[in-house]
């Protein structure tokens, strides 16, 4: 008998479609081609100078070089608290907090510790492309429950039990959204939460782009809305967004602590502690001025509506505004089965590929976060090729 030279369950993991167009699209660029990208999830601001600044002390610091907790700095684990009492309206203590390589380590430490084989997770679609290989990966069994364009991206009550089994153990929680930008209203946060809690599910949250709303709107955190979840809800959530940091890869979950001691104990074997250099530097992010912070959220207010603004006009998209995170979502259906420069797309991953091709613009086919139809493009990029990647659009779809 020949034995695979790579494990199944590694093997069977899907690359990060993102990841994928964004690195073409650099590809192309670096080989001289005008290429504008809206892949990838990074803001195109510096790290606030504050934040490079206590970086920079701690570099000089010689406490800095070696091991400390797995779990993180104490100060740091208590500025996280701090910062989930004050954005998430959850009162947690600094031992309730484990900081991690970034969100997407939280993302599937998290799902690693409250998943057995079989167990299945609810996943509202579209969902952000690793979910469901985090899912997976810990040998649960993702179950989509997809809301449209028509429902802003938003499920209900009614389809999350519609999907609802015997097996059913957790409820993925995202507000704001990547890759819609949506954002659950209280009071449908509030009614998802009490549903989720009569039926004794655990709730993980990831809520990494919780401060980037836009309009006066506010993510309620479900477990703001709904207290007595808070035994059963792990929240996930990283400097990378908000604070401009995606390089320096640190994030945190959240949640009761039975599940953080467990998850602390996966740490430890997995990757100990994060960089004491980017401790340090989140620190000051989370305790430090916030002034730059609202500047870069500001701009991200304006750069939305002008893609909104700018896609409206193509005709046969569809493009709901986001209340939050720094994606449009625009429902394409309406080009697709329609002849551009002599192709005529059937999928979104056809049309993403003329796209590139023909107008030299990078997007994220639909078939990345669920069903195809869809188009994601983030508007974290400067308002000089944000625009002039609209008006390629524009002109190709005229």
């Amino acid at each position: 008998m020949t034995l695979p030279r790579i494990s199944r369950r590694i093997a069977a993991i899907a690359e990060s479609a993102t990841l994928k167009v964004d690195a073409k699209a650099k590809a192309l660029q670096a080989e001289g081609r005008p290429v504008i990208s809206y892949a990838a999830g990074e803001p195109d601001f510096a790290t606030p100078g504050n934040i490079v600044d206590a970086a920079s002390r701690a570099v000089l610091d010689p406490k800095n070089y070696k091991y400390t907790p797995a779990a993180g700095l104490p100060d740091l684990r208590e500025a996280i608290a701090q910062k989930t009492l004050r954005d998430s309206g959850l009162e947690v203590a600094p031992s309730q907090v484990i900081v991690t390589n970034g969100g997407k380590q939280a993302v599937y430490q998290a799902f690693a510790t409250i998943v057995d084989e079989g167990d299945e997770v609810l996943l509202p679609t579209p969902y952000w492309t690793t979910y469901p290989e985090a899912i997976k990966l810990a040998g649960g069994v993702p179950v989509e429950v997809f809301a449209g364009a028509d429902q802003n991206y938003l499920v209900t009550v009614e389809q999350l039990e519609a999907a609802r089994t015997e097996k059913t153990k957790v409820l993925l929680f995202v507000s704001p959204s990547n890759p819609t930008g949506a954002v659950y209203s209280a009071e449908q946060t509030k009614a998802i939460g009490e549903w989720a809690e009569a039926h004794g599910l655990w709730v993980i949250s990831d809520e990494i782009y919780q401060n980037l709303v836009y309009d006066g709107v506010r993510a309620v955190s479900i477990v703001e809305a709904v207290p007595a979840l808070a035994d059963r809800t792990i929240l996930v959530n990283g400097v990378a967004k908000s604070y401009a940091m995606t390089g320096w890869r640190l994030g945190w979950m959240v949640g009761p602590a039975d599940a953080i001691k467990a998850a602390a104990n996966l740490q430890s074997h997995l990757t100990s502690n994060v960089s004491n250099i980017t401790q340090r530097a989140a620190i000051e992010a989370l305790t430090g001025p916030q002034d730059a912070v609202e500047a870069m959220r500001v701009s991200f207010e304006k750069r939305r509506n002008t893609i909104v603004a700018e896609l409206s006009k193509i005709s046969g998209l569809v493009c709901p505004v986001p209340e939050g995170a720094f994606y449009v979502y625009p429902d394409v259906t309406g080009l697709l089965n329609r002849t551009w420069g002599g192709v005529t797309p059937t999928t979104s991953l056809e049309l993403a590929d003329l796209i590139l091709d023909q107008a030299e613009v990078a997007v994220v086919p639909g078939e990345a976060f669920g069903p195809s139809g869809y188009l994601r493009l983030s508007y974290a990029l400067g308002d000089a090729p944000l625009l002039e990647g609209v008006q390629r659009l524009q002109r190709l779809f005229a």
